[in-house]
């Protein structure tokens, strides 16, 4: 389909980031768009209505829109190729999609075409609707944030360039002002990837922790195998996002162990690597991450998917996030009906050497995994009482729920520490922060 030639006025590009968020409704029945009209009210944000694509398309040419939610079928214009017209013309704007229980097929074509960030079946929940718009705008605004610092980046760029043109102490203070803008840029682009793995373990069940546990233990396996930085910065960044791909199935399918999934759901559920390789597509930045992402579920023999790679045809870094990934799930998963300890896990690993399993990798896994050779990090553990100014994150700060706080390397002060502990009184007082040690300590 040609792309549609529309209007964009100042407004519609100068107000994107206005103090109420704007939810753009679309579908073709009165009702429906009254029934999302009164379910998304109790949200707080500004709420418009379109009876139709073209309706819709009008509106977004002169007004701000945060989210578009779009019926899949309508008459003209279907919700798919509303979608890839609103990602051609307002690529911020976050984009679901509604369908029908028989629609799965044109929802997946969809993704592809309008890169969609999520789609509901109806009749919907309306608290997955709340949680699912809620994650849309977080997204949105990491995404405008990162952009920010783009910005400022570059401008600090230009400034150094005519500094060095006049006074050479001026070079140097501008060149340590960029290093600490890009150093920003670095740990907020970490961050938010920290961030949208949260919102994929927000959907609870196996989930929750997953990522962040999948990827310290990559990362270390990855430094233990002599990988150079910016390798295991990639494999870190992979496990964090590895199952992307899981985020439009349904919850029942993530909830059922992998031996008791029908043929039907395995087929489902293996499409994920592929689906998480899409979602990332569109970021050059991350398609070596989304090369890794495709191709953690390959057997070293040959008989994993997508596309049964084996040995060394499969990267490292996917054959290192295999052993890690499957030996979280034994543990925490859905692989196996009852947890499995880390020993049992561990024997289960060894047993996959060769098969499942690269052997180089399992080797060196089953030596840092060993508990007794297993060290305490150099940290200290506290309760938010006895945090104080200065003191540094050693770990992630997390909410009970599995909500990323605050990232390691946080430099702690009296306002964040106050901010701590309000938070931890509202939740039961059950918050552990990991600092790093110092004198006195």
């Amino acid at each position: 389909m040609n792309a549609v030639e529309l209007p964009v006025t100042p407004a519609a590009t100068a107000a994107c980031a206005a103090a109420e968020p704007t939810v753009l409704c679309v579908d073709d029945e009165p009702n429906i768009l009254s029934a999302l009209k009164r379910t998304l009210r109790t949200g707080g944000w500004r709420i418009l209505t379109a009876g139709s694509g073209a309706e819709a398309l009008q509106m977004l040419a002169t007004q701000a829109v945060d989210i578009v939610i779009s019926d899949m079928r309508m008459p003209a214009m279907d919700g798919a190729a509303l979608l890839e017209q609103v990602h051609a013309h307002w690529p911020e704007t976050v984009r679901l999609l509604l369908t029908g229980h028989a629609d799965s097929g044109a929802a997946i074509a969809a993704i592809n075409r309008g890169r969609i960030f999520r789609y509901l079946t109806k009749p919907w929940d309306d608290g997955e609707l709340h949680s699912t718009v809620r994650q849309g705008l977080q997204m949105l605004q990491l995404e405008r944030e990162r952009r920010r610092l783009e910005a400022l980046t570059s401008r600090q760029n230009a400034e150094l360039q005519q500094a060095n043109e006049t006074l050479e102490q001026r070079v140097q203070e501008r060149t340590e002002a960029l290093a600490k803008a890009n150093d920003t840029l670095k740990r907020s682009y970490l961050t938010g990837i920290k961030v949208f793995s949260g919102l994929i373990e927000m959907r609870g069940g196996r989930l929750a922790g997953h990522g962040r546990r999948v990827a310290d233990l990559a990362r270390k396996l990855s430094q233990a195998m002599a990988c150079p930085d910016d390798e295991v910065q990639q494999i870190f960044v992979a496990s964090l996002l590895h199952d992307i791909g899981l985020i439009g199935l349904p919850d029942a399918l993530l909830a059922k162990p992998a031996a008791k999934c029908s043929d039907k759901e395995s087929m489902q559920y293996q499409r994920h690597t592929e689906l998480g390789e899409q979602a990332l597509m569109p970021m050059e930045e991350m398609q070596q991450v989304a090369a890794l992402i495709r191709s953690h579920h390959e057997r070293f023999d040959g008989k994993g998917f997508p596309v049964g790679k084996s040995g060394q045809s499969i990267p490292l870094g996917a054959r290192i996030l295999a052993v890690v990934d499957a030996f979280d799930e034994m543990q925490n998963g859905h692989l196996v009906e009852s947890p499995l300890t880390l020993q049992e896990a561990r024997a289960l690993i060894r047993h996959g050497r060769g098969t499942q399993f690269d052997p180089e990798v399992v080797d060196v896994f089953l030596h840092i995994t060993e508990p007794e050779r297993r060290q305490s990090n150099p940290e200290v553990i506290l309760g938010s009482q006895l945090l104080e100014p200065t003191m540094v994150l050693a770990r992630d700060l997390v909410s009970p729920t599995g909500v990323l706080m605050l990232a390691v390397g946080q430099v702690l002060t009296a306002p964040l520490i106050q901010r701590i502990r309000e938070f931890d009184q509202r939740t039961g007082g059950k918050l552990i922060v990991h600092v790093k040690p110092r004198g006195g300590l």
